[in-house]
């Protein structure tokens, strides 16, 4: 990842923080985009000068535009986007669903990828390719009780993923998704609290830690990755855990 340029939302914590984390220990430049600028200022005062904080809303079209434009306006290019920004709430099933909280949440989980995709694509183009990569869930397949807007708006960015992948593949353009399942971020206590469905059974201790997604989103930006384009990637194949160097 030397002298690659990465933008990575959803950075002040978890899967996102890790991922600033290891594309800088890779070599790269790194955009660390969170709702407030403040949320990873301190990520970018640790790592140091290759790391730029921004604030970003990522349901919010015009600031992710503007967004990718000081990147590029500081850095010259944009190599990397890591759709990262995420949000489980509203945890409650359709008939008792708060009608705001269901669409902020697709605002953030579906739109937001939209967004990011929108913004980087002429970029990527212009410099011939890049790789968008989004933090996908077990939940764009499968339904789970209470989850209806976060199962809608995964699934919905999963086919965002197949379809940028038909029509950008061809202008150099890498797209793919990482499914990481269970992981032990601020997500999870939020729906260890609900008790609703399985997943908020799960003991906490079982979760993989934040870094292996995270070293997992680095090895997908090279060539590795290449047969699962246009896909999401399950980080619960052994498969996938050996080959980004996560198991023996």
């Amino acid at each position: 990842m030397d002298g690659k340029v990465v933008i990575v939302t959803g950075a002040s914590r978890g899967i996102g923080a890790a991922a600033v984390r290891a594309f800088v220990a890779a070599g790269a430049r790194v955009a660390a985009l969170a709702r407030t600028e403040a949320q990873v200022a301190a990520l970018a005062d640790e790592l140091g000068p290759e790391v730029m904080a921004l604030g970003c809303d990522v349901a919010n079209a015009a600031a992710v535009q503007a967004a990718v434009g000081t990147v590029q306006a500081r850095f010259g290019r944009i190599d990397v986007l890591v759709n990262n920004a995420g949000v489980i709430e509203p945890i409650a099933r359709l008939a008792d669903a708060d009608v705001d909280a269901w669409g902020k949440s697709i605002d953030i989980n579906l739109k937001g990828v939209f967004h990011g995709m929108r913004a980087v694509l002429p970029v990527m183009r212009a410099q011939g390719g890049g790789t968008i990569i989004t933090v996908s869930s077990g939940a764009a397949t499968n339904p789970l009780e209470g989850w209806s807007a976060y199962c809608a708006g995964k699934a919905g960015a999963l086919m965002l993923t197949r379809a940028a992948h038909l029509e950008e593949g061809p202008h150099g353009i890498r797209v793919l998704g990482l499914s990481p399942g269970t992981v032990a971020t601020d997500m999870q206590v939020k729906i260890k609290a609900s008790g609703v469905n399985p997943v908020s059974q799960i003991d906490f201790a079982t979760h993989i830690p934040a870094d292996w997604p995270a070293r997992a989103l680095v090895w997908m930006c090279g060539p590795a990755a290449d047969d699962w384009l246009g896909r999401d990637i399950s980080l619960r194949d052994e498969t996938v855990r050996r080959a980004v160097g996560l198991i023996p």
